[in-house]
């Protein structure tokens, strides 16, 4: 199904509701949770979206708007955190004009919320999510976990480390790219989870044998081009790499109950008491659209029964760790800390 396919999909047909998934379980009854089951949006609503994934979010909110003639749609976009600092500076001026903040960083929305500035969520609204991914005020709407992508012709999975803090203590070249926000989120995991001492030794045993890249798909990239052996990247785009060279010789490697194996989620959270801004949420956790966001941004699905993305490793083997997502707000000791060990 391509993206225009979508959008007449959502909007011409029900946000498709041709492709139920059995076992999807939503709201207090379990049963699944399609669009045709939402009240139609009407009235005025201002979206602030973070940007990211390739215009696949601008997709789904131009069929949502198809769907709902009625709902007259504004939309700010920017990058997330500029976004999350606007609408905290915002409040603080006694303007506040965002109703709904659709975030590409949970991190983000920790900030928000720290300033107390998100509705509570109902519960009957995060009944249906992934077990460990249910918040008092926002909603995970897809997520990515960190990955160690691996050149196949190089290396087997049985020579890459399960602990993400002894792959200093290995003799493989690795690309990363330090000033990137997912990168950042991930050191951000690490300090909280091992502390300080530690993740700083990490950043200096890493710095002298990493290859720095912009971004992260360039560190996959990287990785299938055999110039480095593996590199550290969040799962996609490996996925997304192989979806259209399927040849690459790249596979995925993945640490268990660490920083290294860190499920991030992208987010919705309502700033308005307006029930619109709320019901605008219910649509981003139906199937219709969390099964294309898993088949077309290769994102992992935040509702319960909702398939995982084509190659991604099976769920017996993905072992993220126990964190509160919005504790990656804290990102300025990270920074600091990476500054201080040279990698930024």
């Amino acid at each position: 199904m391509t993206r225009r396919d979508v959008v007449r999909a959502l909007g011409a047909l029900g946000i498709m509701g041709a492709l139920p998934l059995p076992g999807l379980a939503a709201g207090r009854g379990g049963a699944p949770f399609s669009v045709e089951s939402l009240p139609a949006l009407e009235g005025e609503l201002t979206l602030y979206l973070g940007r990211g994934e390739g215009g696949l979010y601008e997709d789904v909110i131009n069929a949502i708007r198809d769907r709902n003639p009625g709902l007259s749609l504004q939309v700010r976009r920017g990058p997330t955190v500029a976004l999350a600092n606007t609408i905290v500076a915002e409040a603080e001026a006694g303007v506040r004009q965002a109703d709904l903040f659709w975030a590409v960083d949970s991190g983000s929305l920790g900030l928000v919320s720290d300033a107390g500035l998100a509705q509570p969520v109902p519960e009957a609204l995060g009944a249906g999510l992934r077990e460990g991914f249910r918040y008092d005020n926002w909603v995970p709407v897809s997520g990515r976990i960190r990955t160690l992508p691996f050149n196949s012709d190089r290396l087997s999975l049985e020579q890459i480390p399960e602990d993400i803090m002894a792959l200093p203590e290995t003799d493989l070249s690795v690309g990363w790219a330090p000033a990137y926000g997912s990168f950042q989120s991930f050191i951000t995991a690490m300090r909280l989870l091992e502390g300080e001492k530690a993740t700083r030794e990490w950043l200096l045993g890493m710095k002298a044998r990493a290859r720095q890249d912009a971004g992260e798909f360039g560190v996959v990239m990287g990785v299938s081009r055999g110039e480095v052996d593996l590199g550290l990247a969040n799962h996609y785009y490996t996925l997304r790499l192989l979806s259209g060279q399927p040849d690459a010789p790249v596979a995925l490697a993945m640490t268990r109950d660490d920083a290294g194996s860190l499920l991030n989620a992208s987010g919705a959270m309502a700033l308005s008491e307006r029930p619109v801004a709320m019901d605008f949420i219910r649509y981003l956790l139906t199937t219709e659209v969390q099964s294309y966001l898993a088949r077309e941004a290769y994102e992992i699905p935040m509702v319960s029964g909702v398939e995982l993305p084509e190659g991604l490793p099976s769920e017996d083997r993905i072992q993220p760790p126990e964190l509160e997502l919005t504790r990656l707000a804290d990102m300025r000791p990270t920074l600091d800390l990476m500054r201080d060990a040279g990698v930024l």
